[in-house]
């Protein structure tokens, strides 16, 4: 029954997708905009959303929970639409739409020719940042966790490979023994940090523990590497700006649950800048 459910899922999608290929993109994302706003809350949970807005701000008010969950169904919607845009940006056809912030830390990294760990959340149109990350000219691999609907996950990592990070890593043991020997040979890491793993350690998210992933600060611990947070920002309903922060180094007495616990205080940060603009349907504080 299920793989009946995903390919109807794949169905409805890719006739989306083709629509949205047609109308141009700006049409596309604000038509996304409004689909997502419409159909977002009917494939999940809204007590999972909420229960999480209120892990972040627990004095927080109905009517700004319902600003926050009805702009973040907004983007996803976005995210989708925008996804056949994906070539363009990565031609530099639609180059007026990023903004790049701190691209002289982006240059640093690239002419050290050091590895880096790059770290960011799901914030926007997170695939945007690994994109321009590559782009740019940094050697990059990125770790992903492929999505259950196996029909769509052909036409997102046939993207993602192509156009976003040619070199993606499979999130588990046996990707984490390839991302140390790609590590190894020079090139660069892109994880997301925000999301529950199988493996990691219990760390505080907004005051609450979440298991979190320790592979940035492994890497740390293991190869004396710096990391480099990036963080995406939709500016209005079609621009955004790619944010560089200063490059974070760490102590070599500094411990695996330090600096991790250092990683989600920078992710708490980006998160309260723009609680809409973060994708708050993950489980994120399940044990």
């Amino acid at each position: 029954m299920k793989k009946i459910k995903y390919f109807f899922e794949f169905l409805i999608i890719f006739i989306f997708l083709l629509i949205f290929k047609i109308a141009g993109y700006r049409v596309a994302s604000n038509l996304g905009n409004s689909i997502g706003k419409v159909v977002g809350p009917r494939f999940r949970s809204k007590k999972v959303i909420i229960d999480n807005i209120k892990k972040f701000k627990p004095e927080i008010k109905e009517d700004e929970i319902n600003k926050i969950v009805e702009k973040m169904w907004g983007n996803y919607g976005r995210i989708l639409a925008e996804y056949v845009y994906i070539p363009e940006f990565r031609k530099r056809r639609l180059d007026k739409y990023i903004k790049i912030e701190g691209l002289e830390n982006l240059k640093k990294i690239k002419n050290s020719g050091k590895p880096t760990v790059f770290i960011s959340g799901h914030f926007n149109n997170f695939e945007l940042m690994a994109m321009t990350i590559e782009r740019e000219g940094v050697d990059l691999f990125a770790v992903y966790r492929p999505l259950n609907n196996k029909f769509l996950n052909l036409i997102m990592e046939y993207l993602r490979k192509k156009y976003i990070c040619k070199n993606q890593i499979e999130k588990g043991l046996k990707g984490l023994r390839k991302a140390l020997a790609l590590f190894k040979k020079g090139k660069s890491l892109a994880i997301m940090i925000d999301q529950r793993v199988s493996e990691g350690m219990d760390i505080e998210l907004f005051g609450k523990n979440a298991f979190t992933t320790t592979i940035p600060a492994q890497f740390v611990k293991k190869f004396g590497c710096i990391i480099q947070p990036v963080y995406i920002q939709r500016i209005d309903s079609v621009h955004f700006k790619v944010v560089f922060d200063e490059h974070i180094t760490f102590e070599k007495n500094q411990s695996i649950e330090e600096i991790t616990k250092y990683l989600n205080k920078w992710l708490e940060k980006k998160i309260t800048k723009n609680p809409d603009q973060w994708i708050w349907t993950h489980n994120r504080w399940k044990h």
